[in-house]
């Protein structure tokens, strides 16, 4: 089992968009060839931060060009580059989905996919700018890896294993500072998910900032004598099918949690895999087929049903059918 953060570890909050720049940063200094290729947002998803190490010769602007900027990155793979794209989520793929599609996975290059600011999480930016359909998109095309990081530590092992492993990954990293939920240095895997509170009534399988408000959702249930268990599916694509299953055939009801559209995301991935082995009630805490809109990321979690009181709702739900 991996190590979770201490109790003094969880009053520091910090976003997963933080570890970005600051892990290339250290790849760099490790003799890794990474490479970072920006849309005009480096400061915002924090790849200033290799160029602020010394690396200045290893960022690539291409200002407001999404589009030129994934085009850049593979080419630059082909030059024997470990090549990192940055923008904001709803840009990094939605307006470059094409390059991603046809460019980058068609040729299985090495480009790694990692905007920041997804999910609701953007908050007063507003519905324009909450990218809710990434995963779908992400998950869809064919031999990209979709990692979805719980908390800082987490996101900087999430751009390690994607600097590792050849060909096309996704990172989705967000802006709102959120609790630790892994130690410091943790070190997790690609088609791993983490059983991060055993239990024996129910399963809440989440990603993303909903594994935090899992976690709470557990709590609060347990003060009911409700025992939960709580997976993180760190990745989303390739998905930890075992552990899932096995965590199902103990409970029997399952409910999936994720800040993101509740179509083609974890929850389909989750709900198709049971679907096809073991059927079990399924309850599914997303965005309803919507946009989002502008507020402070905690009040758009309870305003579109998304934090722990919703995954307390789903769970007893699911117990009662």
């Amino acid at each position: 089992m991996v190590k979770l953060a201490n109790p003094d570890e969880k009053l520091v909050r910090r976003a997963t968009r933080a570890a970005y720049g600051a892990t290339l940063a250290k790849l760099a200094e490790e003799g890794v060839p990474v490479v970072a290729v920006d849309a005009d947002l480096t400061g915002s998803t924090t790849t200033k931060k290799l160029a602020d190490a010394g690396f200045a010769d290893r960022l690539f602007n291409c200002g407001i060009a999404e589009q030129n900027m994934v085009d850049v990155a593979a080419g630059l793979s082909l030059t024997g580059h470990v090549a990192f794209t940055g923008s904001f989520a709803v840009f990094g793929t939605g307006r470059a989905y094409d390059q991603i599609r046809n460019t980058v996975c068609y040729s299985n290059l090495d480009v790694k996919i990692a905007p920041t600011h997804a999910g609701i999480s953007v908050g007063p930016d507003g519905g324009s700018h909450q990218m809710l359909e990434d995963i779908a998109l992400m998950r869809a095309l064919p031999g990209m890896r979709v990692l979805v990081p719980a908390d800082y530590a987490a996101a900087e092992s999430a751009i390690r294993i994607a600097a590792q492993t050849p060909g096309p990954v996704y990172v989705r990293m967000g802006r709102a500072s959120v609790p630790a939920v892994y130690a410091d240095g943790v070190e997790l895997e690609l088609g791993r998910a983490y059983v991060l509170r055993e239990g024996s009534d129910a399963t809440v399988v989440a990603c993303g900032v909903e594994v935090e408000q899992a976690l709470c959702a557990a709590e609060m249930l347990a003060a009911e004598g409700i025992s939960v268990e709580v997976i993180d599916a760190f990745s989303v694509k390739p998905l930890d099918e075992r552990t899932i299953l096995a965590s199902v055939a103990k409970t029997g009801r399952l409910v999936v949690a994720e800040e993101h559209s509740a179509i083609g995301g974890l929850g389909s991935a989750v709900a198709d895999c049971l679907s096809r082995t073991a059927p079990a009630p399924v309850e599914l805490v997303g965005m309803a087929d919507r946009f989002g809109k502008s507020g402070e990321f905690e009040e758009l979690l309870d305003y579109f049903g998304l934090g722990a009181a919703a995954i307390v709702q789903a769970v007893k739900t699911a117990l009662a059918r």
